[in-house]
């Protein structure tokens, strides 16, 4: 059926590489995608192969003109998978750009119970035709011998055989499935039918566990995609009616309602109402926020108590819920540093093993010693050599370690960043929006000069900031919208960052800007200086009002630390992690708050000093940069792992490795003890990968253990693995 639809799909092939994507079914391991990802790559015209074994999905950009989609798509049926189209990021945009529905995806048929499927049905096959080889050989021993136990093992043989034959054209002749089949032939060969119908059959149940596994790890995030609803309350814009639509088709600019107890059925505004909103299953925050008229809400967030009514400001396709799922996807994909050197590793150990394997089989017998032993033990190091444990070692935890955290609202983009945060010695924060709630109000208005009035003062810094969005500049437009202070009109409005704010008013030059910068333009007189120092001392920021030569008066806002900051900074220390702020303002007043929170401080640094100061302190070793994911987005850059506190915004999910969605300071802490647990998991993921094949090495060579428990040696070790990783779920 997929190749058919294939065929639909290629009647029109057009000009140049294509992208592609496609739902992957039965790509259940690492060792899995690297068969797809080989065998896709070969052909020619393709290009970009990324494979996600975590979510089944191949991401590729194809030159139809040189591949047909069908011969691709048939390489892939051909290795044992099943495959179905996707829509791609384009007919996703070209969807919304047309306010349409996204494309449906064909791979959305539910999964089949696990006795369905056909590793099951051939495990199911093979055990029992190895019962009835057992019962013939056990009821009547002469009639049959070992050949009782022929059929189950050929039946596996047959299988798995045609698996790597195909996977050895496509460019990996060294896949389990080979040395599955080496090892089967070469057991019947020495009359070892019984330990070769045990193999294939520990060998397919293995396969299932590793199935049942893959299927948990995937869980929590199909889990995530199924907060949304299916329909939505849409109110009809012509007469009011509501009536139920699928929220999939709802159109940005729409209103809906949503019931008490309903769940958000997409990104909006409330525009009439409020209510309570649980937003644990996207932030993770427990404790039910109170929403009313102009606030956001997240598709999927529960409501609790009150009707509302909102517009939409997303499509499905781009929701807070669909962004959180593409990131994890897109991280899953990624490799990590560790993952990449195992996967290098595991390309060189394979052959090397099977080379040993056929060593053992062969020297010692060369020498005198007995052949039928020999290929014994050699077929059963075969079965151990197989890295299927090795390279799900650390992807499955990382895997695992990305799906905890986007449930507890901590967006980590890929593996690579997920290791160095456990590794981190310093994190700097950002101290406005980060440290701080990032919403300061005017607390202090004071005049110098004669002819200046609390109320000129506000209205002059009001005109020149009116085009800023900085948190000091929406403190003073609030303070002056508060007081009824009309603004004035300005041009030539321009910005020095980090250090003032001007424009002509009213045929003036005016200047808003920091203390230390209004003195390189004007000399603040002995009391002006006395009544600054001491609102920097309480921890204010204060900017100077400055009209062409003169300093009119000083305008200081307050900015209070988090409820969380002292608890997240201490959670830090307790982990090991110095903790600095790294802040643009003033030195007294960064002390002020520095002292409140418990940290050390770094003040008035203009951007190039912020990235001098993560220079420095990267050099000693890996650093963390906390930030807005906006104004920071240098330093968030310039440091070994940069993240973003951003409540769930655009520039949270967009901007540096990592986001923390609940803007609590306290989650920094929970991503470096998630990254450490991530890192220890993937430690003892190795152990039991190599501890459980050196064990079985020497028990194979002296002749302890035979092929069976070789076979145990891999799918044992696979199974451990990945339920170890599964741990970190529960974190």
């Amino acid at each position: 059926m997929n190749q058919a639809a294939g065929a639909d799909r290629t009647s029109f092939p057009t000009n140049g590489p294509q992208a592609l994507r496609y739902r992957v079914k039965g790509m259940d391991c690492p060792t899995c995608a690297g068969k797809i990802e080989t065998a896709v790559s070969r052909l020619p015209g393709v290009a970009d192969v990324r494979v996600n074994y975590g979510s089944q999905v191949l991401d590729l950009a194809l030159d139809e003109a040189a591949t047909p989609r069908t011969e691709l798509e048939g390489r892939i049926e051909r290795l044992g998978y099943g495959v179905a189209p996707l829509p791609t990021a384009s007919d996703l945009a070209m969807a919304q750009a047309s306010g349409g529905a996204p494309p449906a995806e064909t791979a959305e048929e539910p999964e089949p119970p696990l006795w369905r499927t056909r590793k099951a049905l051939l495990g199911i096959l093979i055990g029992a035709l190895f019962s009835a080889g057992f019962l013939i050989e056990r009821i009547a021993p002469g009639v049959a011998g070992e050949y009782a136990y022929w059929p189950g093992a050929l039946v596996g043989l047959a299988y798995y055989g045609r698996r790597a034959a195909v996977a050895a054209f496509a460019g990996t002749p060294f896949s389990i499935e080979m040395l599955m089949s080496v090892a089967t032939a070469g057991a019947l060969a020495i009359h070892a039918a019984e330990e070769a119908a045990i193999v294939v059959l520990l060998f397919t149940v293995g396969e299932m566990l590793e199935v049942v596994a893959a299927g948990r790890a995937r869980a929590g995030i199909k889990a995530l995609a199924a907060l949304v609803p299916k329909t939505a309350r849409l109110v009809d814009e012509a007469d009011g009616t509501i009536r139920e639509v699928a929220a999939a088709s709802l159109a940005i600019g729409q209103v809906v309602v949503v019931r008490p107890g309903d769940r958000v059925p997409a990104d909006g505004v409330i525009t009439d109402g409020a209510s309570s909103l649980d937003e644990a299953p996207i932030t993770g925050e427990s404790v039910p926020k109170p929403k009313e008229v102009g606030d956001p809400v997240y598709a999927g967030s529960v409501n609790a108590d009150g009707a509302l009514q909102v517009r939409v400001t997303k499509t499905a396709a781009d929701n807070t819920v669909a962004r959180i799922l593409h990131l994890v996807e897109e991280a899953q994909a990624s490799k990590s540093p560790t993952a990449r050197f195992i996967d290098r590793f595991s390309a060189v150990y394979t052959p090397i093993a099977f080379a040993f394997a056929a060593a053992v089989a062969v020297v010692p017998p060369l020498h005198g010693a007995d052949w039928g032993t020999w290929i014994y033990r050699g077929l059963a190091l075969l079965l151990i050599a197989c890295p299927c444990a090795l390279v799900l070692s650390t992807p499955a935890a990382i895997a695992s370690g990305l799906a905890a955290g986007a449930r507890r609202g901590l967006l980590v983009k890929g593996g690579a960043a997920l290791e160095v945060i456990g590794r981190v010695r310093t994190v700097a924060f950002d101290k406005t929006g980060t440290l701080t709630a990032g919403r300061p109000r005017v607390s202090d208005i004071l005049a110098f000069a004669p002819d200046a009035s609390e109320r000129s003062l506000l209205g002059l810094a009001a005109a020149v900031e009116s085009g800023s969005s900085h948190p000091i500049a929406r403190a003073i437009l609030d303070r002056a919208s508060a007081d009824g202070v009309p603004l004035r009109p300005t041009r030539d409005a321009r910005a020095i960052p980090g250090k003032a704010v001007s424009a002509t008013v009213m045929g003036q030059t005016v200047l808003v800007a920091s203390p230390r910068h209004a003195a390189e333009s004007v000399r603040l007189g002995p009391e002006a200086e006395r009544a600054v120092a001491d609102l920097e001392a309480g921890g204010k920021t204060v900017v100077i009002v400055v009209r062409g030569a003169e300093a009119l008066g000083a305008i200081a806002v307050r900015d209070e630390p988090r409820t969380d900051a002292a608890a997240g900074i201490s959670a830090l220390r307790k982990l090991g992690v110095r903790s600095v702020m790294l802040t643009g303002d003033n030195r007294r007043t960064g002390e002020a708050v520095a002292s409140e929170l418990g940290l050390d401080v770094k003040a008035e640094l203009l951007p190039q000093d912020k990235l001098a100061e993560i220079a420095a302190l990267k050099a000693a070793a890996p650093v963390a940069m906390v930030g807005d994911g906006i104004n920071d987005a240098p330093a968030l850059a310039a440091a070994s792992v940069g993240i973003a506190m951003g409540g769930g915004t655009d520039a949270a999910l967009e901007t540096a490795d990592a986001a923390v969605l609940n803007d609590r300071v306290g989650d920094v802490a929970a991503l470096v003890s998630l990254s450490r647990a991530t890192l220890g998991n993937i430690r003892q993921n190795v152990a039991i990968a190599l501890g459980l094949k050196a064990v079985f090495l020497v028990t194979t060579i002296a002749g302890i253990t035979g092929l069976w428990p070789a076979i145990l040696a891999d799918t044992g070790a696979t199974v451990l693995v990945t339920a170890n990783a599964l741990r970190l779920l529960r974190a």
